[in-house]
């Protein structure tokens, strides 16, 4: 179903975004990864332009976010403290970032540069975990098995500004969890990425928390990082469109719940190794169709035009209020994450409920 997005000036098969987005979605909650260094790819791949490809993929996480983080906070797996210190230095990474997407952008070096970082990106974290994967399968294999310290001090825990963390059960320096939220901050802004990929090892084997706090500490800290950076993107740069948005986010936010759901029943070094194979596949090609055939594999960026009344009235919406719109696509993929979590949360209550009463009933 080929559609007119307004804002992107360019036309795509909405099914498809959907469908893509539902499998990175799924993939994202098997592996407990963030989807936006897979997503954003994609979207490249099917001819939407870099900047505006990292600008709504931001947005969707943003969503994402806020329903994965309410579930943890449901579960009461998550850090408040830890995650806020972990902002602090987000906000400020995330304010550099768009100031060098800026930079970048006025020299017409966006794009290049989006695509070269995400090769990258997905070349080198598809290699580590392929080998550390790899590793895992040889062990399990051998049944070889490797001890591991909870947690390893190093020097940078001892910094000044030490702090007592009371849920992850650490004192350690804030200067650890600020310097992390900072770098995550900057790739966030220029890559439309949540951080996960780094802020998920680095919060287990450098900050030391309880594997158990981890993902959701993360989805928590994403949410405002994220938040910001869509602002920066709505409203400097004009490149959300609520059209992808929403086709995003629809798929996405299914497969995410379906995924987790599904983890739970995975050999997880088997499907790391998987995912590490997918990484380095999509790394490659996405190397190869930059810099060394003229042709997209996929799909060409033609600009289109405006063919029905929605891609107007978005159109007209975006370009007569810029600032209503931006908090509009904020807000609404808030409450659509929101919604589906609450939504989740209601069928899990009544399902005990009924097992309870059912229990209850035969003994």
């Amino acid at each position: 179903m080929d559609f007119f997005l307004p804002v992107a000036q360019v036309k795509i098969d909405i099914s498809v975004v959907i469908f893509l987005s539902f499998c990175v979605g799924f993939i994202s909650g098997l592996f407990g990864i963030g989807g936006g260094f897979l997503m954003t790819p994609v979207l490249i791949f099917l001819g939407i332009p870099p900047s505006f490809a990292v600008a709504n993929e931001a947005n969707n996480i943003l969503g994402t976010s806020v329903s994965g983080a309410l579930t943890h906070w449901f579960r009461r797996t998550l850090d408040y403290k830890m995650g806020s210190v972990i902002v602090c230095g987000g906000v400020a990474g995330t304010i550099v970032g768009m100031i060098i997407f800026h930079f970048l952008k006025e020299m017409g070096l966006i794009n290049n540069i989006i695509a070269l970082s995400y090769i990258y990106l997905l070349v080198i974290v598809g290699t580590l975990m392929f080998a550390r994967g790899a590793k895992e399968l040889i062990n399990i294999r051998k049944k070889i098995v490797v001890k591991r310290k909870a947690h390893d001090h190093y020097w940078i825990h001892g910094l000044p500004f030490r702090m007592k963390f009371h849920k992850s059960r650490l004192y350690e320096s804030a200067l650890v969890p600020i310097m992390l939220g900072f770098i995550v901050g900057i790739f966030a802004a220029i890559m439309g990425v949540g951080g996960a990929f780094l802020m998920v090892p680095a919060m287990i084997y450098i900050i030391g928390m309880p594997t158990k706090l981890v993902p959701g500490t993360s989805l928590f800290v994403t949410i405002f990082i994220t938040a910001l950076v869509v602002i920066g993107h709505a409203f400097q740069f004009k490149t959300i469109d609520l059209v992808l948005v929403f086709s995003l986010i629809f798929g996405s936010i299914i497969g995410l719940h379906i995924g987790l759901k599904a983890s739970e029943k995975l050999n997880a070094s088997e499907y790391k190794t998987l995912l590490a194979i997918l990484l380095l596949a999509i790394g490659l090609i996405m190397g190869v169709e930059t810099f060394v055939l003229k042709d997209s594999l996929f799909t060409n960026f033609q600009p289109g035009e405006i063919d029905n009344r929605l891609s107007e009235l978005v159109m007209n919406f975006s370009n007569n209020y810029p600032f209503v719109y931006g908090f509009t696509s904020i807000i609404l993929v808030i409450l659509i994450g929101m919604s589906f979590s609450y939504v989740r949360e209601l069928i899990h209550y009544i399902r005990y409920d009924m097992k309870e009463k059912k229990y209850k009933f035969f003994n």
